[in-house]
């Protein structure tokens, strides 16, 4: 299992899309909007715009992260048979999807880290190492509801399908998740649907920590829901791709 998932790894390292959606974006985002607007505060969050704009472009990137990662690997690999190869070996099955699981979260760091240096180099933000150690982990282990939704997109569709739709699936969630648009300028009906998002939950439990308070009750409920539901779209998704592999 470890050396399959250093396979996985360096896969999608070598992966220009993964490099410029998870990578290049977000960090060319954020030194963007922020030297635009890092200056001032939003009025959602009550943050600085340089560190509302960070937790944003962090959350953006490590959603992108955790889908890219799976969605269309996963369904490449059923379509070209690899998935039939594993299923030969001693490797167990929850082994598979687990493997799955573990790289999408190590690959979703670089973009949380990257975006938090750029951050950290440009724009002089400062936060107290427990906060940031907080910051990081809950917005790293949020992103599991992604990385479940990529995978049953990858166990549901074929390759040329499961791109478009894992892509506006990204596009959408950031877009209504108040990633790439400050809550407070969105208008009433686009602002309702974005509160039962879970990128609205995910990058709000970032925002809270960020300045300095714990994270809602609502919105942690909210994303461990989102968690709970997509972990088990998956594994049920899983199970019907592998019966017909």
């Amino acid at each position: 299992m470890r050396h399959y998932i250093k396979v996985e790894l360096l896969r999608m390292l070598r992966n220009k899309r993964y490099v410029v959606f998870v990578v290049a974006f977000p960090v060319g985002f954020y030194l963007l909007y922020a030297n635009l607007w890092g200056a001032e505060s939003d009025q959602a969050t009550g943050l600085r715009g340089s560190v509302m704009l960070m937790v944003s472009m962090a959350a953006y990137g490590a959603l992108a992260a955790a889908m890219m990662s799976t969605a269309v690997p996963w369904s490449q690999e059923r379509h070209s048979g690899w998935l039939r190869q594993l299923q030969i070996t001693p490797l167990p099955g929850r082994a598979i999807i687990l493997t799955k699981l573990v790289s999408s979260l190590l690959l979703v760091l670089p973009s949380l880290v990257l975006v938090g240096l750029a951050a950290v180099l440009t724009q002089h933000v400062s936060l107290p190492p427990a906060r940031w150690a907080a910051l990081i982990l809950a917005m790293w282990a949020g992103t599991i509801p992604f990385a479940a939704l990529g995978l049953t997109i990858g166990s549901l569709l074929p390759p040329d399908t499961a791109q478009p739709v894992a892509m506006v699936g990204m596009f959408g969630l950031a877009m209504l998740g108040g990633l790439w648009l400050p809550e407070s300028i969105m208008p009433a009906a686009m602002r309702s649907v974005a509160h039962v998002t879970p990128s609205y939950d995910y990058a709000s439990i970032g925002w809270r920590i960020a300045g300095g308070d714990a994270p809602d009750p609502a919105h942690a409920a909210g994303i461990l829901a989102w968690g709970v539901v997509l972990v088990a779209l998956a594994l049920v998704a899983y199970r019907r791709a592998t019966t017909r592999a």
